[in-house]
């Protein structure tokens, strides 16, 4: 049953997808802030069918660790859903995405309407330029900055360094970053159809405040995400 639901979920989302592709395309070219607030939509679309069709939904833990003014939210990355859900929390935040993700056709498209910085893992310090500069333009109206600090999906367990941009961007900006764990790997494996029924949570954690030492903000950010996640990993597994 779970498998079915997961099809079912799989193929209603790609329909989704494939409607609001062609029903607002003209808005790339005629009304760009309208065609920004495409993935709002479909970010909540999608939470919507993986509650009611896949029998999975999130949870969001911490909000009053957000502060009112600008911060930077480094999130751990363990699949899409916490990524539809920072699109409906965030909706005028500035995401930090690989440019990967704005070259594919239509999706891409509409990502790059959004306030999105697409990053050049290769292109060395002139990406980290051009996103410090777009940072502070961003810092300066107030606005909130979403960063995935390992760069990548990892399922729950499996560690990867943390990239340095994170501590770039934190040294510059001197505004707080909160740090975010979550379990929604184990209800969505990576690269996998099936989806476990149940509540995954993002948890929104202590904000970690301005001018720590690189060294020690690092050790601070990536000690907080990886035992916020491990506590959240296993509350998960506890009740399956």
């Amino acid at each position: 049953m779970t498998l079915i639901r997961s099809c079912a979920f799989l193929a209603l989302s790609l329909g989704v997808m494939v409607f609001l592709g062609v029903t607002t395309l003209p808005t790339l070219l005629l009304a760009r802030r309208l065609a920004a607030r495409v993935p709002f939509w479909f970010a909540g679309v999608q939470l919507f069918l993986l509650d009611v069709v896949a029998g999975l939904r999130i949870e969001v833990r911490g909000r009053n660790n957000l502060p009112d003014g600008p911060a930077l939210i480094a999130v751990k990355h363990q699949s899409a859903l916490e990524t539809y859900a920072l699109v409906r929390l965030f909706p005028d935040a500035c995401f930090i995405i690989k440019q990967e993700i704005v070259r594919i056709p239509v999706v891409g498209w509409f990502i790059s309407a959004m306030d999105c910085l697409a990053i050049d893992r290769s292109a060395g310090l002139s990406a980290l330029r051009r996103i410090l500069g777009h940072a502070a333009t961003v810092a300066s109206e107030g606005r909130c900055m979403v960063i995935f600090p390992e760069g990548t999906r990892t399922a729950p367990g499996e560690r990867v360094a943390y990239q340095r941009g994170v501590a770039g961007l934190y040294a510059a900006l001197g505004v707080p970053v909160v740090p975010v764990a979550l379990n929604s790997g184990v209800f969505w494996p990576r690269r996998q159809i099936r989806k476990t029924p149940g509540c995954a949570v993002m948890s929104f954690l202590e904000a970690i405040p301005p001018a720590l030492p690189r060294a020690r903000f690092m050790e601070e950010l990536e000690s907080r995400i990886e035992s916020g996640t491990r506590e959240l990993v296993a509350e998960a597994r506890n009740r399956g």
